[in-house]
């Protein structure tokens, strides 16, 4: 009785060995945590047919989408792509682009929105942050004219606005606005209002220098500032030459490519013309900073792993084999131990 009591004892043993080999390989498949990645954000406008907003962790340096969404006419994101990111809790910053659809192009664009860091899972979006603009503008000053120097004729004096100041009113001209450097992938472009109707004066990116648009101006030459006198070749549904008396005056910055024939939602100066006006190169009208209002917020949660079903796959590695045969040496050992001992015992019966 005895002797078969400790038969099963080794064989007891026997099993638990086997256990401890098998059980830390099982435990190791159990999923990982649920990864969540929260977006929501403040200001953003639609853009134009071809353009998408694009979202980017940088997770060990390198920048991996979080989806792609666009925004309907009541400002909610509506989620066209939305990858799953396993790893996505060690992203360290988020970037918000603008992206062509569709993209051949798997890297960001150089129009980077808005971005921000993680702390403690949460990342607040920011245009001044470094990967984004890298500035919220509110250094930016400037004023314009209102005059018209690519034609002769006094009759139109009201139909031109010029980013140049002319201090006493004689020559050179110099620049009007102050400006930050954009980085790439966004210009400047100034703008006016008429009916509803928004008319470019030409993007830029140098204040002291002219823009690269000239179509509604006359035949003499421009100063080499930004600015458009509007004489020629009106847009559909407008008349010029026009008076811009009370009509408002705006910078804003673009993204390039441009998704839209329309100002983008950054407009850092604003202003209106007076009404009556009061023209000449030695008038100038003062611009003001208008803040801009776009925001994010990015938070990634991890929550509890999901059930899955008992599976075990156990797979050996080199390490692994050498327990292996050594379990199995001992197995074999407990083994004919324990037939050695129920054969004495019965011998003895």
């Amino acid at each position: 009785m005895r002797r078969s009591r400790l038969s099963r004892i080794l064989m007891m043993l026997a099993t638990a060995a086997l256990l401890g080999v098998l059980l830390p390989t099982v435990a190791s498949a159990q999923a990982a945590p649920v990864v969540t990645v929260s977006e929501s954000y403040s200001g953003l406008e639609s853009l134009g047919a071809g353009f998408v907003y694009e979202g980017w962790l940088i997770i060990d340096g390198a920048p991996v989408s979080s989806g792609t969404f666009s925004i309907d006419g009541s400002g909610a994101v509506v989620p066209i792509t939305t990858p799953t990111i396993p790893n996505a809790a060690d992203a360290t910053t988020f970037v918000l682009t603008i992206e062509p659809s569709p993209d051949p192009d798997p890297a960001p664009a150089d129009t980077h929105v808005l971005a921000g860091d993680f702390v403690n899972g949460i990342a607040s979006l920011t245009i001044d942050h470094p990967a984004a603009l890298g500035t919220n503008f509110s250094s930016a000053t400037g004023s314009y004219i209102v005059a018209t120097p690519t034609t002769s004729d006094t009759t139109d004096e009201y139909s031109g606005i010029w980013f140049l100041e002319l201090p006493g009113g004689t020559p050179p001209p110099g620049p009007s606005l102050n400006l930050p450097t954009l980085p790439a992938g966004w210009n400047y472009e100034g703008w006016t209002v008429a009916g509803g109707t928004p008319i470019s004066t030409g993007t830029f990116t140098s204040v002291s220098g002219a823009d690269d648009f000239g179509g509604f101006s006359g035949p003499d030459a421009a100063p080499p500032f930004p600015g458009e006198d509007f004489i020629t070749n009106a847009p559909a549904g407008l008349t010029f030459p026009r008076d811009v008396s009370g009509y408002p005056v705006v910078i804003s910055v673009e993204p390039f490519p441009d998704d839209s024939p329309a100002p983008f939602a950054l407009k850092p100066l604003t202003g209106q013309v007076p009404n009556p006006v009061v023209t000449g190169a030695n008038v100038s009208n003062p611009l003001a900073f208008n803040p801009d209002n776009l925001s994010g917020t990015i938070t990634i949660t991890a929550g509890c792993p999901l059930p899955v079903p008992f599976e075990p796959e156990i797979a050996f590695t080199g390490a692994d084999s050498d327990e292996l045969a050594m379990l199995a040496m001992l197995l074999i050992a407990l083994g004919a131990l324990a037939v050695f001992g129920q054969r004495r015992f019965a011998n003895q019966i």
